[in-house]
């Protein structure tokens, strides 16, 4: 018998290193090794850590009064 037979396809590492904490990526959570690795590479975008390159946009006017827009009045 094979010393993998209970290791799922999913489960075998993909060769790469995982993005975070560089142990082998699992193909099931692929390019991180587990959901811990990809719930903080999740965090990091929506936090703004991660910036993707493009052109200044520019910021829209809102109706809301300047003291709920976080200007002073």
């Amino acid at each position: 018998m094979a010393d993998n037979e209970n290791t799922s396809p999913a489960a075998v590492p993909t060769g790469k290193p995982c993005a975070i904490c560089g142990k082998p990526a699992i193909a099931r959570y692929k390019p991180f090794c587990s959901p811990r690795c990809a719930d903080i590479d999740l965090g990091r975008w929506l936090k703004g850590s991660y910036v993707v390159p493009g052109e200044a946009v520019e910021e829209i006017e809102s109706d809301l009064p300047p003291r709920e827009r976080g200007e002073d009045a």
